[in-house]
């Protein structure tokens, strides 16, 4: 389990037991990286302003789906449990696919995912794995697919960040609340 113990939320300053207190009321619990991290508020707060930065912009030429695909895929890569499973589960809610998240955490190139999605997909995994490698030619290939060069960004960016969140997760031994594992599994009645 976590190798830092988790803050109680009375103990927190008022502003991150607010944002916890609202992701609580739409989760219906409280994700671990909410609380691992509050440990060091000031740290929290840079945290999830990156984060909501990347992840809850509006004017991204990437879906939401798609902004979820490039953690899941990418934290796969870093052997992130924490995050495959969390973001997965997001994955499987915002595309509506119960088995999308499974498919692009083990191999994207076999994924029920459009060609500009596996082409976002190969370009992160290379900013992931090998991003001193990248050229002109990785923009020329994106560009063919319909991304702007601030789309490029996006994508770099949330690979990058969460490249940050793989390790404070990974080593911090945060693990997954169970509630996310099923999360998006199975299609919700209409």
């Amino acid at each position: 389990m976590n190798r830092y113990p988790m803050p109680n939320l009375d103990s927190l300053p008022t502003d991150l037991r607010t944002r916890i207190l609202e992701v609580q009321e739409k989760a219906g619990f409280v994700p671990n990286v909410f609380l691992t991290l509050a440990r060091r508020p000031a740290e929290w707060r840079a945290f999830f302003a990156y984060h909501d930065a990347l992840m809850l912009k509006e004017d991204s030429g990437l879906s939401k789906g798609e902004r979820e695909m490039i953690v899941t895929a990418t934290s796969a890569a870093n052997n992130c449990l924490y995050c495959v499973v969390a973001h997965g589960a997001i994955l499987r809610i915002y595309e509506k696919k119960p088995l999308l998240a499974d498919q692009v955490a083990i191999n994207h190139r076999k994924a029920d995912i459009s060609p500009r999605q596996s082409a976002m997909l190969d370009f992160a995994m290379k900013v992931c794995l090998h991003s001193d490698a990248i050229g002109e030619s990785d923009f020329v290939g994106l560009h063919a697919h319909g991304f702007s060069d601030e789309d490029i960004w996006d994508i770099a960016a949330i690979t990058a960040f969460f490249g940050l969140s793989n390790r404070m997760a990974s080593f911090s031994g945060m693990m997954p609340n169970p509630e996310f594992y099923t999360m998006g599994r199975q299609p919700r009645a209409q």
